[in-house]
């Protein structure tokens, strides 16, 4: 038995015909997991076991791994290679019911972990949010969203991840907001339309430096090349994004559809602005301060709850929302802001931008505030 170093790429040619995975949840990104998987065909009736308490979010391997486990278990993938033994809480289960801790905890009545320790921790718990989601996810394995926090319950959001149907909406009203962000980072473009039913129909775009990608997804700890690999984003040339691509695609919805407002949060952006306001496209400004997003996040927020924001399960949209951080000032504005400095939130400020002016339409007049 050897302990191996993190390093993936040291761990090529190996052998093994056993493999532990202890706390899959906590590996940064994937790499020597592939290679360890990979090496265990080489010999018959080789073994991996993987033990793991839960973890955060929904863009790791980690719980890619558990979601097909679960699927196996179900029934509903069949693969007899794969035995799942799972001892796990649901997220709408009380974490302060002791039942609860037993059937998640089967060596409890044995005495590990102690009971008496966990109903101190269960009551600490209660005071200290931090502590209870750190109860909830180590000791009943419920796996939490990434944010200790989100904007929405995310449970919510995924309601609405009905599929669209663009194109059957046909000469609806188009409202596109743009959130170029830096140039090394997530630029996103999010499309809005209006259905009969006053919900709103999203389409994201996702522009992402094609440079150094693998380093960017580990970076980040999100899978970039499989999004790109996937269609859900667009690698543009260099090291940088290519805001002349982004330029492109905007014009391209222009030429597509109704596209009423192209809304910018002016911060570098004013060159693309210009570009297409001199090709009379209807560009309008939206400042990303309190007055403006604080509106505009009460509307999302709205549209969400009430199970009319169709995203189509976007899983890059999905992240980004999943990433918020809401600060509240004095007055009871709200903004968003990134919960960790890795954490990208721009398809969700386009989003809320979008709904916004959407939200601002009549069939007879375009508002045409511009934000400051």
């Amino acid at each position: 038995m050897q302990a191996i170093a993190a390093d993936a790429g040291k761990q090529h040619g190996r052998t093994p015909q056993f493999v532990l995975v202890d706390e899959l949840h906590a590996w940064p990104k994937r790499d020597l997991f592939d290679v360890l998987e990979t090496s265990l065909v080489k010999t018959r009736n080789s073994l991996m076991v993987i033990a793991t308490t839960a973890g955060r979010g929904q863009t790791n391997h980690a719980w890619e791994t558990m979601q097909y486990a679960r699927a196996v278990a179900s029934g509903e993938v069949d693969d007899p290679s794969v035995l799942p033994i799972l001892f796990e809480s649901d997220l709408s289960e009380s974490w302060e019911d002791e039942a609860v801790w037993h059937r998640t905890n089967p060596g409890l009545i044995h005495g590990f972990p102690d009971i008496e320790g966990m109903r101190i921790a269960a009551r600490e718990a209660r005071t200290n949010p931090g502590k209870r989601d750190s109860f909830r996810q180590l000791h009943l394995n419920m796996w939490l969203e990434h944010s200790t926090s989100p904007f929405v319950d995310m449970a919510v959001y995924d309601a609405c991840a009905g599929e669209v149907d663009v194109e059957a909406l046909g000469d609806a009203p188009c409202f596109v907001a743009v959130d170029l962000s830096s140039t090394t980072d997530l630029t996103a473009v999010v499309a809005v339309w209006r259905d009969p039913e006053n919900n709103y129909v999203v389409r994201p775009r996702f522009f992402v430096p094609a440079e150094n990608l693998e380093a960017r997804a580990a970076r980040d700890g999100v899978p970039y090349p499989r999004w790109c690999n996937e269609g859900l984003i667009e690698a543009t040339p260099g090291n940088v994004v290519d805001y002349a691509r982004v330029e492109t695609y905007i014009r391209e919805l222009a030429k597509t559809y109704r596209v009423e407002e192209i809304a910018f949060d002016p911060y570098g952006a004013s060159a693309m602005m210009q570009r297409l306001e001199d090709d009379g496209l209807p560009v309008i400004a939206f400042r990303q301060g309190w007055r403006s997003m604080s509106p505009a996040i009460a509307e999302l927020e709205r549209a969400i709850l009430g199970g009319k924001f169709h995203h189509a399960g976007h899983e890059v949209l999905r992240w980004n929302f999943n990433n918020i951080a809401v600060e509240t000032d004095k007055a009871e504005n709200r903004s968003f802001h990134k919960a960790k400095s890795k954490d990208r939130i721009d398809g969700a400020v386009a989003a809320a931008m979008a709904v916004s002016r959407a939200a601002a339409y009549t069939d007879t007049t375009i508002s045409t505030i511009h934000f400051i």
